[in-house]
């Protein structure tokens, strides 16, 4: 098959390019604003575009004919003091994406959503595909997601569209990716090199499923490769709570009223301290627990790797700020989000990392 997997050089796009290398067969193609370097990002063709661009209709419609299916991984988390560029990437490139694969006449488009394009939903029982996707107005990521979603509308008449709807995303080599974007310099990612998180912040709504980055590439091929149509579940067990955390990291777990979370999250994001608005607060205590019953009898998916392990292998690559050779994966120590960024003025959330 001819895949091209655009945003392939983030953290899913890394993990799918690793699977797709070891199945064999595929002729792969990149797409980057960047092109990556480094040995994981070999054995492929890269083509570089901006899908925000004005030209990247015209650009991404050339390089999608004869494709089998293309993968759409492209978006932004920052820099999040500056909503029109995430706008310009996620929104209005999600649109070039999906106009260029119409034009192009691919096989599919197999898109990557998230938990965060469901409306608020319980944190007792888990919902499944059919649970509104108007998301939590609070949060700028959510809002553009259910703008993805119905983009991908738009073109279920003209192709076979399947949209994933994943948890969050670990594997070891995000580390210091996730620290830069949702950390920031200031957080004492060192601790972890002890298995130590000493103080958990705990509130009955913080409920929240991860999956290992394999497990998702894994079922974007299954997506790929099947004749599935629609969106799909993505998520590993256990639920990760405060006090899975807690007894993770031999920490403990201190009651926090949700405003307080909100207002710190605000008041730090504000002064440049850390790089998430309190919009991520509000979604992770707003998004649902996931129903997976659907992508494990349709395709056939189950997590190979549960959600603790996937948090452990995580949390060991953000101890030694682990990264891959691309732009988003980055183990720059001048960047924003990293306190050499910090000591040349180069603040969190602010800059493009991408």
């Amino acid at each position: 098959m001819r895949v091209v997997v655009v945003g392939a050089s983030g953290n899913a796009g890394t993990a799918l390019l690793r699977r797709l290398r070891a199945d064999g067969g595929h002729r792969i193609v990149g797409v980057a604003r960047r092109i990556p370097g480094g040995a994981e990002y070999t054995g492929m063709d890269w083509r570089s575009c901006d899908i925000g661009a004005p030209d990247a209709v015209g650009t991404l419609t050339d390089i999608f004919r004869g494709a089998d299916a293309v993968v759409h991984l492209g978006w932004q988390i920052q820099p999040s003091h500056d909503r029109a560029v995430l706008r310009r990437t996620n929104v209005d490139g999600s649109r070039a994406v999906v106009d260029a694969a119409v034009r192009a006449g691919v096989g599919a488009l197999v898109a990557a959503s998230s938990v965060g394009v469901y409306a608020p939903g319980p944190k007792d029982r888990r919902v499944g595909e059919d649970w509104p996707r108007t998301g939590v107005a609070a949060s700028s990521y959510s809002r553009d997601k259910v703008s993805l979603e119905n983009l991908l509308d738009t073109a279920e008449g003209h192709l076979r569209v399947v949209r994933l709807r994943p948890g969050l995303i670990f594997q070891r080599d995000a580390g210091a990716e996730i620290t830069r974007y949702f950390l920031g310099p200031l957080a004492p990612v060192r601790l972890l090199r002890f298995g130590r998180v000493p103080v958990v912040p705990d509130h009955p709504r913080l409920r929240l499923q991860a999956v290992h980055a394999d497990d998702v590439a894994d079922a974007y091929v299954r997506a790929i490769t099947s004749d599935a149509r629609g969106a799909f579940n993505i998520a590993a067990d256990p639920v990760l709570t405060p006090r899975v955390a807690a007894g993770l990291f031999h920490g403990r777990t201190v009651p926090v009223p949700a405003v307080v979370l909100r207002a710190a999250a605000a008041a730090t994001w504000r002064a440049r301290l850390q790089p998430v608005d309190a919009g991520w607060v509000q979604l992770a205590l707003s998004a649902p627990l996931l129903d997976t019953t659907r992508a494990a009898t349709e395709l056939g998916w189950s997590p190979a790797t549960d959600a603790t392990e996937a948090l452990r292998e995580l949390a060991g690559g953000m101890a030694v700020h682990a990264h891959a050779g691309s732009a988003p994966l980055s183990g720059d120590r001048a960047g924003p989000g990293r306190f050499g960024g910090l000591l040349r003025g180069r603040l969190p959330g602010t800059g493009n990392p991408y």
